[in-house]
C-alpha cells in the first residue's frame, strides 16, 4: 500500500519543475568572482522578501551552505553525520548547529560549528548572505541558513586576472573532520541537482513540495539505509537510499529556486 506522504508528493510533483537552462549561474563551469556576485545579488534580493523576526526565548541554530569548486566542478560541500549522535545520526546535512550564548551572532555560530565539524577556518569562507525563511527542525529549533564560498587554506583574497577566471578548488582530503560528529564529507555537484535519476518529489512537513536528491553513490562506503518504517524526514533517506531531504533538502531546493533552476 502506498503511503499517504508518497501519494501527496506524487500529486504535487506536477507543480515542481527543473530548468537548468534558466540558471543565473553556470551549473557546470567553476565558480568565479562574477558568478558569486550574481548569486550574492540574488540572495540579497530574496532576503528582502523573507524577513523573519527573532523570537525571544526561542532556541536557534545556524547552518552554512558551503559552495566550493572541487576539481573545477561547482557544487556544495555536505557531511554525513556520525551514527552515534543523539539526533540526526546517519543523515546528510550542512555544517552547523545550535547557537550558543557566547556566539556573537547566528552567522558566528554557523562559522564556529563549520570549523569544529570540518575544519574550515573563517578566513577560508566568503559569506554571500542569509536566505530563508528559517524553518524549525523536527526538534522545534529555528534553523537559520547562510551561504558561503569556500577557498583552499591561504588562497582567499588572491586576485585572479579576470572576474571570470575559475576560483581555486578545495581538496576534500585537506579537511579536518570531527570524528565524534561527522562520518564523512562529500561534494555534491550543482549539475547533479537537475539529474532526473537523482531527484524525486517529496513533501516538506507534509505541506510543501520540494525535490529530494539521491547521493548514495557519492558517499564512499555507503551500504544503504535501514528504515523499514520510513519515518517522514527522519534518517538517511527512503527505500535504502541516502538522500538530501528533510530540512537540508528543503533549504537546498530553496537555494536552487533562488538560482532559478527550480520553480
Amino acid at each position: 500500500m502506498l503511503s499517504r506522504a508518497f501519494i501527496t508528493a506524487a500529486a504535487h510533483a506536477s507543480v515542481l519543475h527543473v530548468h537548468p537552462s534558466t540558471s543565473i549561474i553556470s551549473l557546470t563551469s567553476p565558480f568565479t568572482r562574477n558568478s558569486l556576485r550574481t548569486l550574492q545579488s540574488a540572495i540579497i534580493a530574496h532576503a528582502t522578501t523573507s524577513k523573519t523576526p527573532v523570537i525571544p526565548g526561542e532556541v536557534n541554530a545556524a547552518v552554512l551552505v558551503p559552495l566550493c569548486n572541487v576539481d573545477g566542478v561547482p557544487g556544495v560541500l555536505l557531511e554525513l553525520r556520525g551514527g552515534k549522535l543523539r539526533s540526526h545520526a546517519g543523515e546528510v546535512s550542512f555544517p552547523g548547529g545550535r547557537v550558543d550564548p557566547a556566539d556573537a551572532s547566528f552567522l558566528a555560530a554557523a562559522l564556529r560549528e563549520t570549523q569544529e565539524e570540518v575544519g574550515l577556518d573563517i578566513e577560508q569562507i566568503d559569506i554571500l548572505g542569509q536566505f530563508g525563511p528559517p524553518e524549525r527542525s523536527l526538534m522545534g529549533i529555528r534553523v537559520w541558513p547562510y551561504v558561503g564560498f569556500v577557498y583552499p587554506r591561504g588562497s582567499h583574497g588572491t586576485d585572479t586576472e579576470s572576474l571570470d577566471d575559475p576560483l581555486p578548488s578545495i581538496s576534500l582530503s585537506s579537511l579536518t573532520i570531527s570524528q565524534a560528529e561527522v562520518a564523512t564529507v562529500f561534494h555534491l555537484p550543482l549539475s547533479a541537482l537537475t539529474s532526473p535519476a537523482r531527484i524525486r518529489p517529496d513533501m516538506f512537513r507534509a505541506t510543501s513540495p520540494y525535490w529530494a536528491i539521491d547521493v548514495s553513490d557519492l558517499v564512499q562506503g555507503f551500504e544503504g539505509v535501514n528504515d523499514p518504517v520510513e519515518h517522514p524526514e527522519v534518517d538517511g533517506g527512503k527505500e535504502g537510499r541516502l538522500e538530501v531531504w528533510g530540512l537540508t533538502g528543503w533549504y537546498m531546493s530553496l537555494l536552487m529556486r533562488i538560482l532559478k533552476v527550480y520553480t
